[in-house]
């Protein structure tokens, strides 16, 4: 019988630091279009390089289709296909407003009835020696009660838009939502609260869906 995961709250301590080390990038290189980012990435790339989102599209920022929806990931350059923020020292160069993924690693997230959990990878950081922290404390997201619920409130939403998608009654329908949600979630800024904005934009998206 398979080991069950552990999984854990923000408040628990699990093993996932590690003060070893030395910026060796290697999780920072070769991800493809797994780094994708959701509307929280989205602002604060824009708002702590003081760029629009748009401006980073096909430089720092990639789109690509997952379950119908386009949604946007960190680019991957160069032949060691290499995030497009990391810095010839190995280190993250956007490390203070580094997206969720990033954030989170070596943890990932589940979502359940009762919020977010969260779960050690398996033999993520080989080689480190990885020392016990606080989860909430290795994320640093401020707010993160109300961040959690934005992720839990996203990771449904987004369940329901690629449910729309693949039921779409033709491409030019499928396109269209996609490119509403882009402009929607992704481009348009967050000038303001940005939990109450994405809840109104996540309000009258639902609308769109059922259309």
């Amino acid at each position: 019988m398979a080991e069950a995961t552990r999984t854990f709250t923000s408040n628990d301590l699990a093993r996932i630091s590690s003060p070893s080390c030395e910026g060796c990038g290697e999780c920072c290189r070769g991800m493809g279009d797994t780094i994708v980012l959701d509307p929280y990435d989205a602002h604060m790339l824009a708002y702590g390089l003081g760029r629009d989102f748009a401006s980073l599209l096909n430089r720092e920022v990639e789109l690509h289709l997952e379950n119908g929806v386009i949604l946007p990931h960190l680019a991957m350059k160069g032949p060691a296909e290499a995030c497009s923020f990391l810095g010839g020292d190995g280190r993250c160069g956007i490390h203070a407003i580094r997206p969720g993924i990033c954030r989170l690693y070596p943890l990932a997230r589940q979502y359940t009835d009762d919020g977010v959990r969260y779960f050690v990878l398996r033999d993520a950081c080989a080689g480190h020696a990885m020392s016990k922290v606080r989860i909430r404390q290795y994320l640093g997201i401020p707010d993160l009660p109300e961040y959690e619920r934005f992720k839990n409130d996203w990771f449904h939403f987004l369940s329901d838009a690629e449910t729309a998608a693949q039921t779409a009654k033709d491409d030019q329908t499928r396109k269209e939502l996609g490119l509403f949600l882009l402009e929607t979630f992704f481009l348009r800024p967050y000038d303001g609260d940005f939990y109450e904005l994405v809840g109104r934009r996540m309000k009258r998206a639902r609308h769109f869906l059922m259309e």
